[in-house]
């Protein structure tokens, strides 16, 4: 005689998946959705870490986000008092860090001052912005701080330090100073013939331009 079946075994035996568990695999719930999950947050949180570390030591150089597009800036000459140059970074309005190049000067004068921007726009093309000044007087700034990525010309230092630790600098501005342990230059004076250098942000702390001249064109017009 057949024996009754066992009414209180689910369907499928025992340790049959129950249907929410079964449609929760189907779905990649669980660990694989927060692997994913973890996957897609890392660069976020590896930036925001980097960006406090940053801010945290000070490392920072422009004290506000730097636009997408480098400048460039020539000059026929330029003279300065308390010198230092040192290592830092830029930060966008995406909060990327872009490494620079910090020269820092107490008192500077350039000579025959260019700068220019080239943007390209959807139909247009080529924009470029050309400012220029100091042909008769020259331009004189203070506190003058520009984070570039190339810097070219004939320079002459007076008495130079080469090595220092970047966060000893007492030769510049005072707001001057990078991160401890990196590498850092500083002198008295500092004369740069025939310069031309690529930046991404300049500040001071006060800028007098004689002579200035604004003008946009189309095309590429840079100022070397």
């Amino acid at each position: 005689m057949a024996s009754s079946p066992n009414l209180s075994e689910p369907p499928g035996g025992e340790g049959a998946a129950s249907p929410d568990t079964a449609d929760a695999a189907d779905r990649g719930e669980g660990r694989v959705r927060w692997r994913r999950f973890a996957l897609l947050t890392l660069p976020a949180v590896a930036v925001t870490a980097g960006l406090g570390i940053a801010l945290a030591q000070g490392a920072l150089a422009a004290s506000f986000a730097v636009s997408g597009q480098q400048f460039k800036v020539s000059a026929t000459s330029l003279e300065g008092e308390g010198f230092a140059q040192y290592g830092s970074v830029d930060v966008n309005a995406r909060e990327e860090l872009i490494p620079v190049a910090v020269t820092a000067i107490k008192e500077a004068k350039l000579h025959s001052l260019c700068q220019s921007v080239v943007t390209t726009l959807p139909v247009i093309g080529d924009i470029s912005l050309n400012l220029t000044a100091g042909k008769k007087d020259p331009v004189e700034a203070s506190n003058l701080f520009v984070d570039a990525t190339q810097l070219a010309g004939d320079a002459v230092f007076k008495n130079i330090e080469i090595g220092r630790d970047a966060s000893t600098l007492d030769k510049g501005p005072a707001e001057a100073v990078g991160m401890q342990d990196l590498f850092a230059q500083q002198a008295d004076t500092v004369t740069i013939s025939n310069l031309q250098q690529t930046a991404w942000a300049t500040n001071a702390g006060t800028f007098k331009l004689s002579g200035l001249s604004m003008n946009i064109s189309k095309g590429k017009k840079e100022c070397f």
